[in-house]
Order: structure tokens, then sequence, then C-alpha cells
């Protein structure tokens, strides 16, 4: 069948979609549902599988559920990217290890109980890191820092 306009070709689908699909009648009989965006609750036109009418609902329907659910996660990646910072900021360009004390560090903001993992190296030491700056407590007040790969 060729169809001489689009009208045409609409009409045709709606008098298909009507008596197969709407027909009670009909054996093909489908109830038709409107799929809504799950933001703003707008009808969804275009892919079967389409969710959200636009870059912005999915944006905001994203973020809602990560926000509150997140918050811990987020305090802790703040401490574990504070530590970081403060233990970078202790090494000059070629260094490869330094010393501090445990009160200098906590002078700064350090908290010692956040760390991403932790390497015991050859000797049985135990260093914890924050990425890739660890540092190791000694002699209950020293600490050694080092970067990863160099102790």
């Amino acid at each position: 069948m060729v169809f001489d306009s689009i009208n045409t070709l609409e009409k045709a689908y709606d008098t298909y979609y009507f008596s197969h699909c709407l027909n009670p009648a009909s054996d093909n009989f489908m109830i038709a549902t409107t799929k809504t965006c799950l933001s703003c609750q707008r009808s969804l036109h275009g892919r079967a599988d389409k969710k959200f009418c636009n870059d912005y609902c999915r944006n905001t329907h994203n973020n809602l559920l990560n926000s509150d659910s997140n918050n811990y996660v987020r305090n802790i990646n703040y401490s574990l990217r504070k530590n970081r910072r403060i233990l970078q900021g202790l090494f000059a360009s070629a260094q490869k290890i330094t010393k501090c004390t445990k009160p200098f560090l906590h002078s700064k903001g350090f908290a010692f109980s956040y760390f991403t993992h932790t390497q015991t190296n050859k000797k049985g030491n135990i260093y914890c890191f924050c990425y890739e700056y660890g540092y190791m407590v000694i002699k209950g007040e020293k600490v050694v820092v080092v970067k990863k790969g160099e102790y």
C-alpha cells in the first residue's frame, strides 16, 4: 500500500490502531497505557523504554535519589580527601619520606580513623594509606609519612 501524504498514513495508522488495539471485540485488544516522566509526571512520547522527558528531569530525579542517602559516604570521602591533602603538603618536590608528630597532624585537622587501606612492608610494619600517601605511627607521638611504593 502506497500513501500519497503523511495525513493519509496517519489516518491509516489510527484506523488500524483503533480496530486492532483499542477495540474490545478484536482478538488483539490491548489496553493503551501512557508512561509518565518519573520526575515531573508529564506523559512521555518516543522510545518505549523512555523514563524522563528531558535531561533536566533525569538529573533532578537522580540528584534526589543520591542526595540524602549518600551524606554518610560524602562525609567520609571529604575526610579522606582532607587527610590526603594534609599528607601531600608535608612533602617537598623530591622527597620520598618525611617525619612529623601526631599533634602536628591533629592541629592541621588530620583524622587518624579515616584511611583507604593498610599495607604491611617486609619488616612487618603496618602503614595506613590515604590513597597514595601512607603513614605509620612510631613511638607513640612520631609519624613517618611515605608515598606509595617508596618505603
